[in-house]
């Protein structure tokens, strides 16, 4: 089921690459994967942007150690996430 605004690219939608962007920016695809991936966001400038900008919240992400985070903030990231997860 595709959304509306999505694109086929490489043969993956745009959802399709959505789904595979945390595992895209670990290296954790399979060569298959990895090659339509980024055929898709080649030719998909929206994927592009958003791929992106993904990754670089995930880089400076793994640049904080946990003991900076303030407590009022990591008790609202635990929050949301057992809000999310349950």
């Amino acid at each position: 089921m595709t959304h509306e605004g999505e694109r086929r690219v490489s043969g993956l939608w745009c959802s399709e690459v959505l789904a595979r962007l945390p595992d895209y920016v670990e290296g954790t695809l399979s060569a298959v994967d990895l090659a339509a991936v980024e055929g898709h966001v080649g030719g998909c400038d929206w994927c592009e942007r958003f791929g992106g900008a993904y990754a670089g919240v995930v880089r400076g992400l793994r640049r904080v150690s946990v003991d900076e985070v303030p407590d009022p903030i990591a008790e609202r990231l635990a929050a949301r996430l057992a809000e999310e997860l349950g």
